[in-house]
């Protein structure tokens, strides 16, 4: 999906997978004239190559996105920008070693619904911000699974990288991999990358985060499936007094097409002294349809400007200005997924400095910064 948005701005020569059989499909598909490739390290390596578009496994995007940054390549990286907070950090500080950009694949950010959301809220029309609602689209809650034989067109040790060593299960790769704590976070970091960086953006904390989480989920998980909670509920605190929650709801599909009241379907409220304005793909809603339809006044606070995410990215190739959706904002907009993710898996009240971006006097929270890396596929394997 990203190579062909990209491929509208630039020339895709090389196309990278551990599943060579869907390799091979893409390129006869859409890119006859690629290169294929096995192992993303010879890929960032090419001098014919500007830019690189990461769309991995989650568990695989910081080591991609380092290894293309170090080689001189800015880097288009899917969302959520990392696994853990460890690894945010680790990706902005190569970004500023290097001068490379990084777009994170927030797109939200691009689209003109939520920039106006933001903009209405950061310029007070819903007066003091009081409260925000996140809504998420539930999980999956299936299993057992059953283990069987390695695909001979996968490579399944590659593909596992820094995860735990287990025996190869379908449901553990492709589109499903997502809801397995190994690799992801479940919808909590799938759709609440896409959903919590736009309450960042409309609270003005791009650069900042909570100082407190607590949450639980609402179901248990089956054993031997799924293991990534499918239905939540995270509370966070920030210091300058807003309450904000992130609620799983299971009546709406993660595409979302149906019409639904607020907390039904996935999506963004914003809750101030003098009204709301709810947010979501393809709608906005207000308490009073003014706040919406009244412009804003000349000296209004204006947001950044993109109509196309994968185009702003390629004019900052050009310009070296910052895109829209940086590696600081990816990193941070990840974080408050992680935390709550922490949150739930250690199932009490986390404190949080989010200048030091470490847990206040809990260390078997920080704990969960970073995780172990299973030997000879840490930093080292990008040296």
């Amino acid at each position: 999906y990203d190579a062909r948005l990209a491929s509208k701005f630039g020339n895709i020569v090389a196309l990278c997978d551990l599943d060579q059989q869907r390799l091979s499909e893409t390129r006869t598909k859409d890119f006859p004239r690629a290169t294929l490739y096995d192992d993303f390290r010879k890929v960032v390596e090419l001098d014919s190559i500007d830019a690189v578009i990461c769309g991995t496994v989650d568990h695989w995007h910081t080591m991609v996105s380092i290894a293309a940054m170090r080689a001189g390549k800015d880097v288009y990286c899917e969302k959520p920008l990392t696994l853990t907070i460890d690894e945010g950090k680790r990706l902005v500080s190569t970004s500023k070693a290097t001068s490379k950009i990084l777009q994170t694949g927030s797109q939200q950010r691009s689209d003109a619904r939520f920039r106006l959301a933001c903009e209405l809220v950061r310029n007070g029309r819903i007066g003091k911000v009081k409260k925000v609602k996140v809504f998420l689209p539930a999980g999956r809650n299936e299993g057992p699974f059953a283990s069987s034989d390695v695909p001979k067109a996968l490579d399944w040790e590659f593909w596992k990288g820094q995860t735990p060593d287990v025996p190869y299960v379908r449901e553990r790769t492709h589109g499903s991999f997502r809801y397995w704590y190994d690799y992801s976070g479940g919808t909590m970091t799938d759709w609440g990358a896409h959903h919590h960086d736009i309450v960042l953006w409309g609270l003005g904390l791009d650069r900042s985060g909570p100082v407190s989480i607590e949450g639980k989920p609402k179901v248990s998980m089956i054993e031997g499936g799924f293991s990534a909670a499918s239905e939540y509920k995270i509370h966070y605190n920030y210091a300058n007094g807003v309450q904000h929650t992130t609620e799983s709801t299971a009546d709406d599909n993660p595409s979302g097409g149906r019409v639904r009241e607020q907390g039904k379907r996935h999506g963004i409220m914003f809750e101030g002294t003098e009204g709301w304005i709810w947010v979501t793909r393809g709608e906005i809603k207000a308490s009073d349809q003014d706040l919406l339809d009244t412009p804003l006044p000349s000296n209004a606070k204006r947001l950044y400007h993109s109509d196309n995410h994968m185009g702003n990215f390629f004019e900052c190739i050009s310009t070296r200005k910052q895109p829209i959706c940086n590696v600081e904002i990816g990193h941070r907009s990840a974080s408050v997924c992680h935390l709550g993710v922490i949150a739930m898996r250690l199932g009490r009240k986390l404190n949080w400095n989010p200048e030091t971006e470490r847990f206040i006097n809990n260390e078997d929270a920080n704990h969960w910064l970073a995780r172990t890396m299973r030997r000879g596929w840490g930093y080292e394997f990008i040296a």
